[in-house]
């Protein structure tokens, strides 16, 4: 497929199963003119490879709103004139942004409550973990 678009925009679920799917074979294959744009998660695409594809101009183009290690972007990456680089927008609007707050109360009542959470953030499991570890000894 990515020899037969000029603009990738890599819109998929972040998980092993995607993990890297955007390689240098599909950065070759958009070629010198191509532009990839990744709204979809870090991990999607390989972003050592994506570097070096822009560098050496196999990849036109990247329009960035997720890294693979967040918070952190690679210097590399910011010190290139092909790419934008922006934070992850992807949730900005009024109904999403109340819907995360109030999932973030919840979050806080439940855990009050009894301990447990509604959407747990598997990064911070092992939190979790240490303080029920402190309370049991």
């Amino acid at each position: 497929m990515a020899r037969n678009v000029e603009c990738l925009i890599c819109i998929v679920p972040g998980g092993a199963n995607t993990k890297h799917m955007i390689n240098s074979e599909v950065m070759n294959a958009l070629g010198p003119q191509g532009v990839l744009i990744n709204v979809a998660r870090g991990s999607v695409v390989d972003e050592k490879e994506l570097i070096t594809a822009l560098q050496e101009k196999r990849l036109g183009y990247a329009g960035l709103d997720v890294f693979e290690e967040e918070p952190i972007i690679p210097q590399e990456l910011r010190n290139l004139d092909n790419v934008v680089l922006l934070p992850h927008v992807g949730s900005a609007t009024i109904e999403t942004r109340a819907a995360m707050g109030k999932l973030t109360v919840d979050n806080i009542l439940s855990y009050h409550n009894d301990k447990t959470v509604i959407t747990a953030v598997p990064e911070c499991q092992r939190l979790l973990l240490s303080e029920d570890k402190k309370k049991n000894g």
